[in-house]
């Protein structure tokens, strides 16, 4: 992983759309990223997907190994918040790194459901299902 935060390459290689049977999907891969890292994803992410039509957005977030921190975790709940009109479906994966505290919190704080799956495969599967 590139240790410059502001490359594109971070962008490029954790943010993405993905083609799944059919649909575009957002996959947002925090998996192992260290809580700096994390931060300057949120930021990202926050701009691409304000960037969408409200409503329109099917994301993925995989957590996989990821380092939250209480600062990583009080800005991930501002950006479920800001979010949250622009996003249809959302799923997440690896959240047994997650503290179960953080995970619940960012359900409440967001008012959002934030389903987990074992794989990314499934996650998909699901964000696409009618």
């Amino acid at each position: 992983m590139n240790t410059d935060d502001t490359s594109s390459g971070l962008l490029d290689d954790r943010l993405r759309f993905v083609k799944h049977k059919g649909h575009a999907i957002y996959v947002v891969d925090f998996s192992h990223c260290s809580a700096k890292e994390m931060l300057v994803l949120l930021d990202l992410v926050r701009a691409d997907i304000s960037r969408h039509a409200p409503g329109s957005v099917l994301s993925l977030a995989d957590f996989t190994g990821a380092q939250i921190d209480k600062e990583v975790a009080t800005q991930a709940k501002k950006i479920l918040v800001l979010d949250r009109p622009y996003i249809k479906k959302s799923a997440w994966v690896g959240t047994e790194s997650l503290p179960h505290v953080f995970y619940e919190n960012f359900k409440s704080f967001s008012q959002r459901e934030l389903p987990t799956f074992k794989t990314r495969e499934e996650a998909m599967d699901w964000l696409v299902e009618e």
